[in-house]
């Protein structure tokens, strides 16, 4: 880990269907000291561990294998849990990323990447995360 940085902290989903490329993705969140709840290599899956696991953050590719593409999991998994999703993704294709951003995704990282744009990225998301959901909280609290 770049000295300086402070330990991450922050419970991450993987859902990627290439194991390899998984298993690469674990190590290296591992080593900036996120906790990886789980690896899910479908759609289903994702959706599946994401309400078993609880995760703060759901690193989604966008083509996994299976009936269910990355984006509808990720529309899903927005609908049933209220978790920030970032897009790993090979593709950058205009139709793709049009269909991606209207799930309104926390993040959007071209594959390859590296450790700094997983760390940047994840926080980032977190940190909007955190902001949106107390804002929703104080507006519960003090309804005009």
């Amino acid at each position: 880990m770049a000295e300086g940085r402070k330990k991450a902290e922050g419970r991450i989903l993987v859902v990627e269907d290439e194991h390899i490329v998984a298993m690469g993705i674990k190590k290296m969140l591992k080593s900036l000291g996120y906790t990886v709840t789980g690896i899910a290599s479908s759609g289903e899956d994702a959706i599946s561990k994401a309400e078993s696991t609880f995760p703060d953050v759901v690193l989604m590719d966008i083509m996994l294998k299976g009936d269910m593409d990355g984006v509808e999991a990720a529309m899903e998994i927005k609908k049933m849990f209220n978790v920030p999703v970032v897009y790993l993704t090979a593709y950058s294709d205009s139709k793709i990323l049009e269909r991606a951003k209207r799930t309104e995704p926390f993040g959007y990282i071209i594959k390859p990447f590296d450790e700094k744009d997983l760390y940047s990225s994840i926080e980032v998301a977190l940190q909007r995360y955190r902001k949106e959901k107390s804002e929703s909280l104080r507006e519960n609290e003090n309804p005009e």
